[in-house]
């Protein structure tokens, strides 16, 4: 009987060893896929950051084309035609949150709903022993953020000289006075004329 139970023992430990290796991969696996997804978490954060870096930087550009084509009441013209930059703005937002940017996109000619996409890539590997080829494999994310003109206006020429002398925006709820012969700081007016927000890729 002895000698039975230690023929079992002997043959029950090598299944005790690979059911203990697979546990072992397993629990592995489940964390690899785990720093996975919050690498892929940490890319999107850094992609939405810079994008949204670009169209504020973007909107703070369009001020001296703005108050230029308010006199002549070319202000349609520009918003349908002007050029849009800020993609200066998202390498940094990347590098701040823990990424690297590949790409920054704005639209070639501005429109009043302007949309720059940015694609960056995450600076830690995932680096799993059980994901062959993870030393290297880096999240990659996109996102796009929009800069929009929200209001209407109405111009007046007082002097009647072809020379608009008064704009009056409506930006939903909030009501603006702009005097092209001397206009407010564009800080103080671009957050009314204009929303950006990030909108889904």
């Amino acid at each position: 009987m002895i000698g039975t139970h230690r023929r079992d023992a002997g043959q029950a430990f090598p299944i005790y060893v690979v059911m203990v290796a697979g546990l072992l991969f397993l629990v592995f696996a489940f964390f690899a896929v785990g720093k996975a997804a919050a690498l892929r978490n940490g890319a999107q954060g850094a992609a939405d950051a810079a994008a949204l870096a670009a169209a504020r930087q973007a909107r703070d550009e369009f001020g001296s084309g703005f108050y230029a084509s308010l006199p002549q009441d070319m202000l349609d013209v520009y918003l349908r035609t002007h050029t849009v930059g800020g993609c200066s703005a998202a390498p940094g937002l990347a590098s701040a949150n823990q990424a690297e940017l590949l790409s920054c996109t704005p639209p070639p000619m501005g429109s009043y709903e302007d949309r720059i996409t940015v694609k960056v890539r995450g600076n830690k590997p995932v680096d799993s022993s059980v994901i062959p080829g993870s030393e290297e494999k880096r999240a990659e994310a996109k996102a796009t953020a929009v800069v929009k003109f929200r209001c209407s206006w109405t111009s007046v020429d007082y002097n009647n000289d072809g020379t608009k002398d008064m704009f009056f925006f409506k930006c939903g709820k909030d009501f603006l006075e702009i005097a092209p012969a001397a206009p407010p700081p564009w800080s103080t007016v671009s957050r009314i004329l204009y929303d950006v927000h990030l909108v889904d890729n």
